[in-house]
């Protein structure tokens, strides 16, 4: 069996964590989950760390941090943290902790990885698709991807989505140090950076499910700051290849 960590950055995700743990640790695949966790208000972290004391205190862990500072630095936190565990981990999952990327689709996530270095969960290839969307929002979201695939010049049908699986050798290519997104457009560098460097990578439709409980963390602004940061890693296209 593989062995593997889901990493799920929280902020404010006091009415959606317990569920998101449950129902992973549910499909019995042997991952661990790392809460990455932006000192919530709502003091989400309380109720990870009684999860860990009271039902996953060998499965379960929680990172800390002393405010919140966006999407990618939560996650690189994260990598960091799973690259240097002792377990040693083969694969590393990111997604999100509102249960718009339902836990249903690890075991495909985890068989394909076998095949495959990087495997991202899409919206835009036959099969996936969103739930409970206004056309506004599919509209920013499809033209975010297609605007970013004609900038970068690459294949991957959803280049922003963020409910993936990498093998540890891609997160050892990439220098996590010399990330230069943090929110949206993270993804999208993240994406690039591994296209880039040659690894497989296989997307595997998903469908999108809107939150329920709680407040999404996209605006306006950070779209557009996001489209911004899109040209800039074009620009940075061979600094990147020569990245060690």
């Amino acid at each position: 069996m593989k062995n593997g960590v889901v990493i799920i950055p929280t902020y404010n995700e006091i009415e959606n964590i317990e569920s998101i743990i449950d129902k992973v640790f549910a499909l019995d695949l042997g991952l661990d989950i790392l809460i990455v966790d932006d000192n919530s208000p709502d003091k989400t972290y309380e109720m990870v760390q009684g999860l860990i004391d009271n039902r996953y205190p060998d499965r379960l862990h929680l990172m800390i941090r002393e405010k919140k500072a966006g999407l990618g630095k939560a996650y690189i936190a994260g990598f960091k943290w799973a690259l240097t565990h002792d377990k040693h981990y083969s694969c590393i999952i990111e997604m999100d902790a509102d249960l718009s990327h339902n836990p249903k689709y690890l075991p495909i996530f985890m068989d394909e990885i076998d095949s495959y270095d990087l495997i991202i969960g899409s919206r835009y290839v036959k099969g996936g698709g969103a739930t409970n969307w206004p056309l506004f929002r599919k509209a920013i979201s499809y033209g975010g991807s297609f605007y970013s695939r004609m900038i970068l010049g690459v294949k991957i049908m959803d280049i922003t989505g963020g409910f993936k699986c990498f093998r540890r050798e891609v997160l050892e290519a990439i220098d996590l140090g010399n990330i230069i997104t943090t929110g949206y457009s993270f993804q999208i560098e993240m994406n690039y950076k591994a296209t880039l460097k040659g690894f497989k990578i296989k997307e595997v439709p998903i469908v999108f499910e809107e939150r329920i409980a709680g407040k999404s963390k996209m605006t306006k602004k950070v779209f557009v700051e996001a489209l911004g940061k899109v040209i800039t890693l074009r620009l940075n296209k061979k600094e990147i290849l020569r990245e060690e």
